[in-house]
């Protein structure tokens, strides 16, 4: 009741703004003043999964997918800030996605302070369709953490370099009261958090990404060291990863390559090593490989077309490969349990197939989500960016398919 009550007074809130209340306080003009936006957006979903049981009448879903408040302070010469709050009500869980305060040093130096984007791998976005890429679900794509990042632009080069203490605070999960603690699933992008027998915790990570950019998009690399902290040993140990990635366009046609690698040296509350920590976003747990190298590749094609309200058409394919490197003998998991393997964990497979339609502030996605041993696409919810379905006993890893459609209204 609580949770509906948050819900119906956020949402008066913003149409009372929108109708003229605050927008008043502060127009963006001309002369560089200081402006307020208040927006927002709301989502539904349409899909139909096809996972290892047969299709039945729980395989289709109409869902409210989410719904948004979005502040921005733009204060040409001062502070600024830049907010996101975010509501699932299929998953019970709403959280912070972002929020910063924002200085510029000059036109080529801006400081962000708070919960900001992680600087890794290609920006913002590694991918062009609603689901991300494989680099998403393992906390290495549109991650957000606390602390304090620099941006420099040259007329050819980016640096970014950032610290974070720790990851962004978390919002319930399951549905429960949220402590607005920073070790839990209840959050927008995917952070190692203290499940299983590891009381494990993300701390003190330093990014450094480079770029340099042409008129036909960027090349670069990017750094990442941080540490895991294990709350019943008292203990730090470290955790890093390493990318190149390129954002190309040639006319209509994008092409987004990227290749990293990650390693974490992990122990669980005993002392013993362990072969996968668990990861949480949405509310939701799962295991995850401590050590794996992920390759990815999305095309696009963009055409501008005048139908009503439609503005461009975008088709797109996203591939994602995911190769764990751990897991051959004996392996100890983050959950207590032990597997005996004759070589590494399975390999996770994610394609994307689909199109985006812009129609003003209407943006709908039509997506044909295929994957092996993929976390959310499986009737074994989580299986597969750790020990795959074979590994765990589960049966044969299978080619499953969902159509996903995405409706958006943002404002």
């Amino acid at each position: 009741m609580q949770f509906i009550q948050r819900m119906l007074i956020f949402t008066l809130t913003i149409f009372l703004i929108n109708s003229g209340g605050i927008h008043s306080v502060a127009q963006a003009d001309d002369e560089g003043e200081a402006s307020l936006h208040v927006g927002g957006a709301v989502r539904y979903n349409l899909l139909l999964a096809s996972y290892e049981s047969d299709i039945d009448a729980n395989s289709s879903q109409f869902t409210w997918d989410t719904w948004r408040v979005n502040v921005i302070y733009d204060n040409p010469g001062g502070i600024g800030l830049n907010f996101e709050y975010r509501f699932y009500p299929t998953f019970g869980t709403h959280f912070i996605k972002q929020g910063w305060l924002q200085y510029d040093f000059s036109e080529s130096t801006q400081m962000q302070l708070g919960v900001t984007q992680t600087p890794f791998g290609n920006l913002q976005y590694n991918s062009h369709n609603w689901w991300f890429s494989l680099p998403y679900y393992v906390g290495l794509e549109d991650d957000h953490d606390m602390g304090v990042k620099i941006t420099h632009q040259s007329r050819n080069f980016q640096l970014d370099f950032a610290y974070f203490f720790q990851p962004e605070p978390e919002g319930p999960s399951f549905g429960g009261e949220s402590n607005f603690g920073f070790g839990g699933a209840g959050r927008y992008s995917y952070d190692v958090i203290p499940a299983g027998n590891a009381s494990l915790t993300e701390r003190n990570q330093f990014n450094i990404r480079g770029a340099y950019q042409f008129d036909g998009g960027e090349f670069g690399a990017s750094v990442q060291w941080g540490q895991l902290y294990n709350q019943a040993l008292d203990q730090f140990d470290s955790r890093f990863a390493v990318a190149v990635h390129g954002d190309f366009s040639f006319g209509n046609l994008g092409i987004l390559p990227q290749f990293l690698y990650y390693d974490m040296d992990a122990f669980d509350d005993g002392g013993n090593e362990i072969t996968t920590v668990f990861m949480g976003a949405y509310g939701i747990p799962y295991e995850v490989s401590t050590e794996a190298w992920i390759a990815t590749l999305g095309i696009s094609y963009s055409v501008d077309v005048d139908w009503g309200p439609i503005s461009n058409l975008m088709f797109y394919n996203d591939f994602s490969y995911m190769e764990n490197q751990v897991g051959e003998g004996t392996t100890r998991l983050a959950s207590g349990g032990n597997l005996t393997l004759a070589d590494n964990f399975q390999s996770t497979i994610q394609n994307i197939t689909g199109f985006l339609v812009s129609a003003g502030p209407v943006f709908t996605y039509f997506d044909i989500a295929q994957g092996i041993n993929q976390p959310w696409l499986t009737d074994a919810f989580g299986v597969g960016v750790g020990p795959g379905h074979e590994d765990l006993g589960l049966g044969d890893s299978e080619y499953n398919i969902r159509f996903n459609i995405n409706i958006g209204f943002y404002f």
